[in-house]
């Protein structure tokens, strides 16, 4: 059964090759659209991952830094800074605000930096310098290039001009993109005098964060204190409903088209089939010789189909973000042999069903199927 259904696949080349564009045209989908959730994902909370504090302090009641509001009197940051086992308290101001360059206008967060701070900058620059003073900022290179301006321009952030002084890169996505000003900019225009609005804790060696942000909750009063692992897991769930939760939704449909393609593709080639797989088991083929050589069939079609999808996927994708700089694309090895091993079940489902509805025809009337 097993060289019969292989001829049997070799015989139609034009029916197995259409099936199979038709798989990897929609896994295709599906891998481009969980790269773009999964780079998205892992860019809008870019920021905090790249900062690593091992404890993250702000206002109680906050929980995350995706469009929340925090406010530190600087004497309880002295009052961290003093607790035992904390190595250094790194103070930033936050803010959630638009940065326009002529017409063109794009959501940011703007992170204040202390003079001479380079904990809480950015993490990698790609030209120019960071911030030094008053009325410059640094932006991200792919804002520059969506916004039109480079090195010396000028962007209006909260009614406020800066000078650009220096691109970044890295701290750009769809959804915000990562700004950074000078301390004192950012205090005039939050009128926050006296105050921070989160506070990145780096413990001693061998210090646990865990029980050190529990020890900083209960002598700072008013303040919380959350492990940086938690507080971006925290800033990825809102992230996740104020947006990247319609790129997941994408990702979702897309799926369910290719189940309905893969359940459809496997359908047709058994229905095709159904009048030789009545004949060989009225001339005696048991019925499990039967199913396996068509679950066989469906199951090649699909790897063909999905071998098609992994090679656009390792090859295109990375190359795409070279044509749309403001796409983060992400593809995993593992994820994507999750994807194949999912359209081998669903091809095996597919398959089994219509075979199925095959082999219960009456063997008498096999021969005028």
């Amino acid at each position: 059964m097993l060289v019969w259904a292989w001829k049997s696949l070799i015989a139609q080349r034009g029916a197995v090759l259409g099936g199979a564009l038709g798989i990897a045209g929609s896994f295709i989908l599906v891998v481009f659209f969980h790269a773009v959730f999964r780079g998205e994902s892992g860019q809008i909370v870019a920021y905090p991952e790249h900062m690593q504090p091992d404890v993250w302090v702000m206002q109680r009641g906050v929980r995350n830094m995706h469009m929340a509001t925090s406010s530190v009197w600087d004497w309880k940051a002295d009052k961290v800074a003093d607790i035992p086992g904390v190595a250094r308290v790194t103070p930033i101001l936050y803010l959630n605000s638009v940065i326009t360059a002529g017409n063109q206008k794009s959501f940011s967060f703007i992170v204040g930096l202390l003079p001479d701070d380079h904990r809480a900058g950015p993490w990698e620059m790609v030209a120019g310098r960071e911030v030094s003073s008053q009325g410059e900022t640094v932006i991200p290179d792919v804002l520059s290039n969506l916004l039109d301006v480079s090195i010396g321009d000028r962007v209006t952030i909260a009614d406020t001009s800066f000078t650009i002084v220096g691109l970044s890169t890295g701290t750009y996505s769809m959804a915000n993109s990562v700004i950074f000003v000078a301390f004192s900019d950012l205090e005039r225009i939050l009128s926050s005098s006296g105050t921070y609005s989160y506070l990145l804790v780096d413990a001693e060696e061998g210090i646990d964060p865990e029980a050190l942000a529990g020890k900083i909750r209960r002598e700072v009063e008013k303040v919380n204190a959350l492990p940086h692992e938690e507080f971006v897991e925290n800033d990825f769930a809102i992230a996740m409903q104020m947006g990247v939760e319609i790129i997941f939704m994408m990702t979702v449909i897309s799926a369910i088209l290719a189940i309905l393609i893969v359940c459809f593709t496997a359908y047709s080639l058994v229905m095709r089939k159904r009048r030789e797989l009545a004949i060989a088991k009225a001339l005696g083929m048991r019925g499990s010789a039967v199913l396996f050589g068509v679950v066989f069939q469906s199951c090649i079609l699909t790897l063909f189909g999905f071998a098609i999808a992994a090679v656009f996927a390792m090859i295109v994708i990375p190359y795409i973000p070279l044509l749309l700089p403001q796409l983060s694309l992400t593809v995993a090895v593992s994820e994507l042999l999750q994807i194949g091993v999912t359209a081998l079940l669903v091809a095996m489902v597919g398959a089994i069903i219509p075979a199925y509805l095959v082999l219960r025809l009456d063997p008498a009337t096999a021969f005028n199927v």
